[in-house]
């Protein structure tokens, strides 16, 4: 465990013990769980899982990027409060696994809602339609927004529900039949990309920001190139941003992606240099505080991302 993590652990257990509380290893009857999330897509799938029987709670702060967010005493304090919490992955969220070493929460239901899926296991570069490069031209790591390909998110929502039911066994049924209106939502969402992607005129996606959005590009059978990396804080050369402007040049496109949440400078820079606008896409790991308050969904991101696509890539 690194320091600063311990540090947040003393100051976790400093502040619990001032606080008379019993770790909870059942969930009473009529007692509402308490769930905490770490990313958006599933502080969005357990709120539609779970309904009334859960209040349903988001690690990461309004804005705050998740591939760096800094984990406060406060989220300690809140884990070891919780009946269940749920994440993705060590690569999206690198912060989750230490966290979870400092907790005093012997009932509390950690679910790995990336178990079985790509992302924690690897992928190779199989398919000839799929660039799988980051910006540096270099075969770029595994993406980690596994939520991307709607098919995973379905595995997903699988995975919050057998947590709940495993938690809150009497909930059952509930749990069951919201997972079950959520998954024909997210394979509606599915056919509605696969329907709106099929007759492009272009297929290549080049993102100003960092690289995620392999999982959408594989699903829907377009080339996808990045500025980034994974991680949006390692700043490409000159040269490689030299070799995006001759790939945007030479393929004739008209438009260049860019990030909620990611610095938008660089993807601005491209633009001049290449004579070409911009269309946002939302890789959905993170809200701003104003998306929050107005109510914004993964599946109207994801409508709005499929807009943006089919105005990129012109899609008939």
């Amino acid at each position: 465990m690194n320091n600063r993590v311990v540090m947040l652990v003393l100051a976790a257990a400093i502040a619990l013990a001032g606080i008379s509380c019993v770790q909870r290893d059942e969930t009473k009857p009529g007692k509402r769980l308490a769930v905490v999330t770490t990313l958006f897509p599933l502080y969005d799938f357990a709120k539609r899982v779970a309904g009334e029987r859960a209040d349903v709670s988001l690690l990461l702060p309004p804005g705050a990027e998740p591939h760096g967010f800094e984990p406060r005493p406060a989220d300690i304090l809140r884990l070891n409060r919780a009946d269940v919490f749920l994440y993705t992955s060590p690569a999206m969220e690198p912060w989750a696994a230490d966290i979870l070493k400092g907790l005093q929460n012997p009932g509390l239901e950690v679910v790995d809602t990336s178990r079985g899926l790509a992302a924690s296991e690897g992928r190779g570069d199989k398919d000839p339609r799929h660039d799988h490069r980051d910006g540096h031209g270099r075969p770029a790591a595994a993406d980690p927004h596994i939520w991307l390909d709607f098919s995973n998110a379905v595995r997903m929502v699988e995975a919050v529900r057998d947590g709940l039911v495993k938690k809150d066994p009497a909930g059952r049924d509930v749990y069951e039949r919201n997972a079950a209106a959520a998954i024909e939502e997210l394979k509606t969402l599915d056919e509605r990309f696969r329907a709106g992607l099929q007759d492009c005129e272009k297929k290549l996606l080049v993102n100003g920001g960092h690289f995620a959005f392999d999982y959408m590009a594989k699903r829907y059978g377009f080339r996808y190139v990045s500025v980034y990396g994974v991680s949006p804080d390692a700043e490409p050369t000159a040269a490689e941003l030299a070799r995006i402007t001759r790939l945007i040049r030479q393929n004739g496109l008209r438009h260049l992606f860019h990030e909620e949440l990611v610095s938008p400078k660089l993807a601005e820079t491209l633009s001049r240099e290449s004579g070409v606008s911009l269309l946002k896409l939302h890789p959905a790991g993170n809200l701003t505080r104003e998306q929050l308050d107005r109510g914004e969904t993964f599946r109207t991101l994801m409508e709005q991302n499929l807009e943006s696509l089919r105005a990129g890539m012109r899609c008939r």
